[in-house]
This record gives C-alpha cells, sequence and structure tokens, in this order.
C-alpha cells in the first residue's frame, strides 16, 4: 500500500545524492498523449542488482526538482509524495513505469526516472506533451444579408479547447479567401483559458459581396496538430442572402392563356430581378400616360374589346426601367335576322341573313332541328318543310370559350287544301276513298255522306308530315253515293265531295296522290332519266360530228372523180358525133 516517506529515508536519500558519483543518462525521450488520457512514461533503465530504490521527479521551469513517487526494492512499497496537482493520478509499476491519469496541459513537464544504489544514481529524461482537438469550427454571428458592392461582416468563425492552438482559414465555394483590401479584411485572435490552458481561436470575415456571390457557399477551417502531424477540420456551410438592385423589369399576364375573350378577368404582374423585388409598380394602361401606382400586381375585370392594347410597368422611383406586353382582346358578335319566333304563309318569301363581326375570321355553322345544314338558309317560296327551329352558330377556332349562336323558328302557315281520289279493290268487293289534306294548323278531317248528313267515324289517318296527311274510309256501296270531305285549321275551313258509283257499276279509278318521299323517288328517278338522255344526246352529237367531218372529205374526193368522168363522157360523146359525120 502506497504511503508518504518519512523525514529518516529523505535525510539518507538527500545524502546519497550528495555522495553519489552520477553517471551520464539516457537522451531525451518524448511521451505523446491526449487530452484526458493516461500518460504512461517507461522509466527506460536497467534495474541494476544493488538497487535500493527507485523515485520519480519533475522539473520546474527554474530547473528545481519536484519528487512525486517513490518505491522501495526491498519492502515493494510505493510512497506519493505530497504534490496537489498529482493527487490521485499516479501510479508507480514494479519495473518502475510511471503512470499519470486524466492527463492536463500542465502535465507538459520534463519527468526524469532515478534508480539509487548505494554508490550510484541513475537518471532516465521524459519529456510530456499533451494535444488537444480543437472543436469543429462554427460560422456564428452570421449576417442576416449582404450588399453588393457594400464591405460588410459576414461572420465569425470559431473553434474551441485546442492545444497547442490552431489557425483559422476562410473559404467561398472551396477556395481560399486571402485578405485584400477593400474587399477581404480576415481578423484572427486566440484567447487561452487559464484553467483548461484550452485555446479559443475566432476569425472574422469582412466580405465586398457581387451578384456573383449569390448562392455561393462559404466555409472556415481550423488546423491543428498532434504527434502524427497537422490536421483540418472543416465547418459546415453557409449561404447568405445577397441584396442587389434591379437591373430589369419583365411583365406577364396571368393566368396564363393564348388568348384573352371580352369578359376575361385578367392580371398584369410585374417583376424586378433585384433581390429583394420590389413590392410596388407603376402600371401604365393604354392611352394614359399617368401610372397607376399598385403592388406587383393589377387586375383587369371583365374586359372588353376597347381594352386591346399596349400595356406597361415601371419602377416607382426609376420610371425609365420598363416593361410591355400587347393584349389582345377578342370578340365575336353574332346578329340573325330575322330570329325568335316567325309565322309566315306558305309561298311567302323570307330572306335570312346571319351577319357575323369577329377579332378574327370566325366559322359559320347552320342547324335545322339539331341537323347541320350544308348552306345557310334561303327561302323564296315557303313550303311546309321549311318550318322547324334554325340555328345560326359562329365561333373562333383560336380562342377557347368564345362561341354565339341565335336560332329562328319558322312557322309556315296554310289554309286547308283537299285533293280526293278514289280506288276500287281487285276483287270488285269495296271501294277506297282517300281525302288528302295539307295545310298548317294541321286540319281537322271530317267525311259526310251528301244528302243524308250522316258522319262517317270509321276511318283510318296517315301520319301528319309537313303539313300533309291522308284520311280514308272503305266502303262497298250498293247505290251511287256523294261523299264530303271537310278540312278545317284556325285559318279556314274547305269542303270537297266524289261521287262514287254502285259496287256493281265500273268507273275509272283516279291515281293516288304522291307522298314527300315518293315525289323524292320520282325527282331522282327524273334526275336519272334526264342524265341519261342528256349522255346520249352528247353521245349522239360527237357522233354526228365525226360523221360530218367524214362525209366532207368524202365528198370531196368524189367531185374529183365526177370531174374526171365528166370528161371521159365528153371525149365519149364527141367521138360518137365524128361518127355521124363521117356517115
Amino acid at each position: 500500500m502506497a504511503s508518504k516517506a518519512s523525514p529518516s529515508s529523505r535525510l539518507v536519500f538527500c545524502l546519497l545524492i550528495s555522495a553519489a558519483i552520477l553517471r551520464p543518462g539516457l537522451g531525451w525521450y518524448t511521451v505523446n498523449s491526449a487530452y484526458g488520457d493516461t500518460i504512461i512514461m517507461p522509466c527506460r533503465l536497467d534495474v541494476p542488482q544493488n538497487l535500493m530504490f527507485g523515485k520519480w521527479k519533475y522539473e520546474k521551469p527554474d530547473g528545481s526538482p519536484v519528487f512525486i513517487a517513490f518505491r522501495s526494492s526491498t519492502k515493494k512499497s510505493v510512497q506519493y509524495d505530497d504534490v496537489p496537482e498529482y493527487k490521485d493520478r499516479l501510479s508507480l509499476s514494479e519495473n518502475y513505469t510511471l503512470s499519470i491519469s486524466n492527463a492536463k496541459i500542465s502535465d507538459e513537464k520534463r519527468f526524469v526516472c532515478m534508480l539509487v544504489t548505494e554508490d550510484n544514481v541513475f537518471e532516465a529524461p521524459t519529456v510530456v506533451k499533451v494535444f488537444k482537438q480543437p472543436s469543429k469550427p462554427e460560422i456564428i454571428s452570421k449576417a442576416p444579408f449582404l450588399e453588393t458592392e457594400q464591405l460588410k461582416k459576414l461572420g465569425n468563425c470559431i473553434s474551441k479547447d485546442s492545444y497547442p492552438d490552431g489557425n483559422i482559414t476562410w473559404y467561398r465555394n472551396g477556395k481560399v479567401l486571402q485578405p485584400l483590401e477593400g474587399a477581404v479584411v480576415i481578423i484572427f485572435k486566440k484567447e487561452m483559458d487559464p484553467v483548461t490552458q484550452l485555446y479559443t481561436m475566432t476569425s472574422s470575415l469582412e466580405y465586398k459581396t457581387s451578384k456573383a456571390d449569390v448562392q455561393m457557399p462559404f466555409t472556415c477551417s481550423v488546423t491543428y496538430y498532434e504527434p502524427s502531424g497537422q490536421k483540418t477540420i472543416h465547418s459546415e456551410q453557409a449561404i447568405f442572402d445577397i441584396y442587389y438592385p434591379t437591373e430589369q423589369v419583365t411583365i406577364q399576364v396571368l393566368p396564363p392563356k393564348t388568348a384573352i375573350k371580352e369578359g376575361d378577368n385578367i392580371t398584369l404582374k410585374c417583376m424586378g430581378n433585384g433581390n429583394p423585388p420590389p413590392e410596388e409598380f407603376l402600371f401604365y394602361l393604354p392611352g394614359q400616360p399617368e401610372g397607376i401606382r399598385s403592388s406587383n400586381t393589377y387586375t383587369l375585370t371583365d374586359v372588353r374589346r376597347n381594352a386591346t392594347g399596349d400595356y406597361r410597368c415601371s419602377l416607382i422611383d426609376k420610371k425609365s426601367m420598363t416593361a410591355s406586353t400587347a393584349i389582345t382582346v377578342h370578340y365575336l358578335d353574332l346578329s340573325l335576322n330575322p330570329s325568335g319566333e316567325v309565322t309566315k304563309q306558305l309561298g311567302d318569301a323570307l330572306p335570312v341573313s346571319c351577319t357575323i363581326s369577329a377579332s378574327r375570321n370566325a366559322t359559320v355553322v347552320w342547324m335545322k332541328d339539331n341537323i347541320r345544314l350544308r348552306s345557310s338558309p334561303s327561302f323564296s317560296s315557303l313550303h311546309y318543310q321549311d318550318a322547324g327551329n334554325y340555328v345560326c352558330e359562329t365561333a373562333l377556332q383560336e380562342v377557347e370559350g368564345l362561341k354565339k349562336r341565335e336560332s329562328l323558328t319558322l312557322i309556315v302557315e296554310g289554309k286547308p287544301q283537299i285533293k280526293m281520289t278514289k280506288k276500287t279493290d281487285p276483287s270488285g268487293l269495296s271501294k277506297t276513298i282517300i281525302c288528302h289534306v295539307e295545310g298548317f294548323p294541321k286540319p281537322a278531317i271530317q267525311w259526310t255522306i251528301t244528302g243524308t248528313g250522316s258522319v262517317i267515324n270509321q276511318t283510318e289517318e296517315s301520319p301528319y308530315i309537313n303539313g300533309r296527311y291522308y284520311s280514308k274510309i272503305i266502303i262497298s256501296p250498293e247505290e251511287n253515293v256523294t261523299l264530303t270531305c271537310t278540312a278545317e285549321n284556325q285559318l279556314e275551313r274547305t269542303v270537297n265531295s266524289l261521287n262514287v258509283s254502285a259496287i256493281s257499276i265500273p268507273e275509272h279509278d283516279e291515281a293516288d296522290e304522291i307522298s314527300d318521299e315518293n315525289r323524292e323517288k320520282v325527282n331522282d328517278q327524273a334526275k336519272l332519266i334526264v342524265g341519261i338522255v342528256v349522255g346520249l344526246l352528247l353521245a349522239a352529237l360527237v357522233a354526228g360530228v365525226v360523221y360530218w367531218l367524214y362525209m366532207k372529205k368524202s365528198k370531196t374526193a368524189s367531185k374529183h372523180v365526177n370531174k374526171d368522168l365528166g370528161n371521159m363522157e365528153e371525149n365519149k360523146k364527141l367521138e360518137e358525133n365524128n361518127h355521124k359525120t363521117e356517115a
């Protein structure tokens, strides 16, 4: 168990020291230790056979010794001197290796191991070096913003608890910043804690920024020393908000559209490229020399076509810095004449016009009863089938949502017109009498027998289409009768009669009225026949021309032949006359 040295042993030791023949000690030996670790110092001496005891001391700056540990070779006991700074921190092993726990900066001393015999004292000095890695550097007191072309303090880089002291370096985007008059000012200082003897290094940076420093990272590092050499620790990046003036103004229309139409709401947004961006601007409307002061937006509601023009905005304090944009407000007007509900009489003429006025070429579509027409309607003589709901619709294809439409509901009225027909059944047992009626509003049909006034109710009616329909009855009269068909609507009452012979008396049948559908078929057939006839006529004409040319050539040739034949005949006659004369 370790104990303190007695006064008698100290006296003996002092006498031995004064009487000993000192031999040269070993060379310098250095022990490096990290701050807070245990310092281990071997004695580095061979233990002699006649060793009395071993002892450790350290030397003060003035060279005077301070003994701190003693170990007897015979009693195997350890004694530690009463040195406050090493209380409970020392440990001396049997081979005289000294350990000091919780290394401190104050432990940087020259320690000496002493082995004492009866006639000699052997010494082995050891120098202790203590190192402490500094804390990771940190940029503090950072400027909230920096302004271009102004020298301003960016911040402080601080690193604490270093031993020995280190050095701080600043970087911009990874490149070392060197002091530059009027642009880069670096001030370095270090402070030592009087208790721990550890250093705190601080470096302040004043920097003149430009727009090139926007989003540029700034860092700092601390360089320190340890037994293995020089080491460097870097801080986290710091990016600063750089203020710079506006150099350009831009204007845009919100929401972004390919085209603007009447009734839209649009917002003008003005922006400056400075930081921070301007908050207020002057907006200039077409034809207005004075600007309207507003935030960075100005809204126009329910725009009309007269809002078309150039719009500008500028800075409040620098009106010469402007931006402009051209806005075209598209419009589309449609006028249908006549429009609404129109009632006309059968056979009347009705001119219809759909007039379009637009900022661009517009497409026009006509519809009748939801069916697209090939061309715009025009009525020189109205028919019942012309009645219906007409719609003129126009649109600007390039402008989304810009459409207009107006409608015309055409009513064609006409007094009832009647035509009656009769037809005998092939069996000869009945006759079919048909009353064809045309008119609008739809006429009501009534059958009566002339003379008796009896009303015939058993009738069959066709659908009412395009102002026409028919009513028919089937009778087997035993005697001649006269049938009356009465058609009546809001315009007039029309009556027509037809004599029908008894079933036993044969008579000429009258052809049925041709329906509109059949009439169209007949018209189509007529067109086909006309086309064939025209084709045949053209073919005949071509053949006639060819024949005429042929005959013309033939006549020319025959003239020459006839002339030759005539000459021959004349010669023959002359010869005959000559013979007669001679006779």
